[in-house]
Formats: C-alpha cells, structure tokens, sequence
C-alpha cells in the first residue's frame, strides 16, 4: 500500500490533462456533444436541458491595468439587491474576519458569517445585515455575493434585537438537549451580531 502511495505521490502535479485555475466564465459555451448527439436520438422533439453555465454571461477578460471601479453583484435566493453596481469598496463579514475588497483584489472565495455587510459608493454607505452565504471575488474587479438573507440596516428594531437576545440566551441556559443548545446558540450569535451591527 505504501508503494503505491510512493508510486502517486511522485506524479508531477500538473499534467496535460490538467486545467488551469480561473474564475472567469469562458466566452464559448460549454457544450458536450456527445451528450446533445445522445438526446437528440433518444428525445429529438425537446431541447436538450441547459446546464447553470448555459445561463452566465461571460465575464470581460482580467484588465492590464488597475480599473477604477469594483462591479458588484449582491443576490439573495428570491431577489437581486445590486446587478452589476460598480462601487468603490465592499466590505464583507467573512469566517475569517471583516474582508475589504476594492478594485484589483486577488480571486478569493469566502464564506459569509452573520454581520455586517457594507457597500461604498463616493461618500454613500449602504449597509446591509447578513446572515450568511459566500462572496466571490473575481480577478478581474468583479464580485458576486451570495447571501442567504440580508436585510438593510435601517429596517432593523434595535429593541426587538435586544428582546430576542435575551430571550435566546434564557433559552440557552435551560436548555437540555444538544439540539436545543445549538439552535439557542445560533439565535445567540445571530442577535448578537445584528445588536453589534447597530450599536457598533
């Protein structure tokens, strides 16, 4: 077994079959021939199904220079809150830590946390409460944040956030089972997050 491990390790890691890393959307369509060719003669009368990247539109090839403008795409599972807003600087609530992300930043892929997520434009802040989701950052000053909630900031009841904050950490110190700790733990963290994003 050790062999054969030995054996595998010793590849050279990039192969001619190997792909190149990239964030960006080729510009043809990736399209399998045989599998069109293969519906075709089974089910002629219906278009054979298109596939998520049938749907993208291509993304402009990585600048040579440094643009001025970062292009934002913000979307939640039911609505589209930015579509391709160009903005200065976004400022997400990563796993990792409060990310900025300005123009020209390096292709990075980061899970969202509950915090704050906000958009500058000029001297205008647009502030946003996350729940959760991911942020691709694309190497050529393209973003695309995926949340799997957000809510303005503005439209947020500090009192009712503070409320909810005491009820769930009543709840967490009652609770007996496992499930009951970790769902009182997540109302925790999420409150808490939403009373730091407004009184912070």
């Amino acid at each position: 077994m050790f062999r054969q491990a030995t054996r595998v390790l010793s590849r050279p890691f990039l192969s001619a079959r190997a792909r190149p890393f990239s964030t960006e959307v080729s510009a043809a369509p990736a399209v399998d021939a045989s599998f069109v060719e293969s519906w075709n003669k089974v089910i002629p009368n219906i278009d054979p199904p298109k596939t998520p990247l049938a749907f993208m539109k291509p993304r402009p090839p990585t600048p040579s220079t440094m643009p001025s403008k970062l292009t934002v795409n913000f979307v939640l599972p039911y609505a589209s809150e930015l579509s391709a807003k160009e903005v200065d600087m976004v400022i997400i609530p990563a796993t990792t830590g409060q990310m900025g992300v300005l123009p020209g930043h390096v292709s990075t892929i980061a899970e969202l946390k509950p915090g704050l997520l906000s958009v500058h434009e000029g001297n205008d802040v647009t502030k946003y409460f996350v729940s959760s989701g991911f942020a691709f950052i694309h190497a050529n000053s393209y973003a695309d944040i995926i949340a799997v909630e957000a809510v303005p900031l503005d439209k947020i009841d500090l009192s009712l956030v503070q409320k909810g904050l005491a009820e769930f950490n009543q709840k967490l110190s009652s609770a007996s089972t496992d499930l009951e700790k970790a769902e009182a733990q997540i109302g925790v963290e999420v409150h808490s997050a939403m009373n730091a994003a407004l009184t912070g």
